[in-house]
């Protein structure tokens, strides 16, 4: 059996992850038992909920414990098999494989992956998985989306914002981002087709909004939390809803999370602010899938993906979630695709 690199949380970071926080360590691969097959693991999803999986705050799942490896989701090929449902080669969706080389996986636990004609396979990874389900479930589910309604995305231009606005302006929304920096704001409004963008590292969020959006906002998606998400919330509409994805601006910061700083604000006017997590909606992937797929094959979706090469390299490319320095999905190759 082979040799398995894997990540192994140390210890709990305080604020940013540093060094010895995880450690790189090298294993052997388990002999497999009937129904097993080994994957050996192509990409690996970097999330922003990967550093609350790091802590032990409140959270939607069990913290990864210290000395376990670290979770996260990855896409790999079937290298041995002791499963004739998922024979050698076939690329599968193990779940949460983890940060490592291979992962030995029972034949229950591993989907196939269909395979979509000129649609690259880190795809599945993205638009076509929980990246994509997100945004649609969020959106149509929380949002309600209708046309002539103003959508404001925050981090419009990563793996999520990017494709809630493009959903959003399908259904006929007019569709404003917010992003950091004038290459991804140009990238939103005229690749994307938004109809307007915020850099919030240069402009005032709050008097762009009142620029941009003078009857204000319907439906806000909210990702980044803090102070991006007050200025939005100070335009909210009578009646308007918040997806609440994420707030990836507190995520390395210790201590409660604060909410908006004028809450009263969203009783006067009636806003829905609802959180949700893709997993809540794993009974309805295939629906989504279905709405989704079309799409991406059409050409009506775009996305990108933003790819570091190396296992050993994971650590330091989760850092670039938060400081912005990636576009689209942030993906690690583990290995050459079959």
């Amino acid at each position: 059996m082979p040799i398995n690199r894997q990540w192994i949380l140390r210890r709990r970071p305080e604020g940013e992850i540093r060094q010895g926080d995880l450690e790189l360590v090298e294993t052997v691969t388990p002999e497999l038992k009937d129904g097993e097959v080994l994957v050996r693991n192509l990409y690996l999803s970097l999330d922003p909920t990967h550093r609350i999986w790091m802590s032990d705050r409140d959270q939607y799942m069990p913290p990864v414990e210290v000395g376990e490896v670290m979770r996260g989701g990855v896409i790999g090929v079937v290298e041995q098999s002791r499963s004739a449902d998922l024979p050698e080669g076939t690329i599968v969706n193990p779940g949460l494989g983890g940060w490592q080389d291979y992962g030995v996986v029972t034949e229950g636990h591993a989907r196939r992956t269909p395979r979509l004609a000129g649609v690259p396979l880190t795809a599945h990874m993205s638009v076509l998985g929980a990246t994509g389900l997100t945004a649609y479930f969020g959106l149509m589910d929380i949002g309600k989306p209708q046309a002539g309604e103003t959508v404001v995305v925050s981090a419009a231009a990563g793996a999520v914002g990017s494709i809630v606005g493009q959903l959003a302006k399908l259904k006929g929304c007019r569709v404003i981002g917010i992003a950091g920096g004038p290459k991804k704001c140009r990238w939103l409004t005229e690749e994307l087709g938004f109809d307007g963008a915020i850099d919030y590292r240069s402009e005032d969020v709050g008097e762009a909004l009142s620029r941009l959006a003078p009857n204000g906002v319907d439906i806000n998606f909210e990702n980044v939390g803090g102070k991006v998400m007050d200025a939005v919330i100070g335009h909210m509409n009578n009646f308007s809803r918040m997806p609440l994805c994420g707030m990836i601006s507190s995520y390395n910061a210790e201590g409660p999370v604060p909410g908006p700083s004028d809450f009263g604000r969203v009783l006067m006017h009636r806003i829905l602010i609802k959180g949700f997590i893709v997993i809540d909606y794993l009974p309805r992937f295939a629906e989504g899938m279905a709405e989704l797929a079309p799409l991406v094959a059409g050409g009506q979706l775009k996305w990108k993906a933003h790819v570091v090469d190396g296992l050993e390299n994971a650590v330091d490319a989760l850092g670039r979630l938060f400081t912005g320095d990636h576009e689209g999905k942030l993906l690690v190759r583990i290995s050459p695709e079959p």
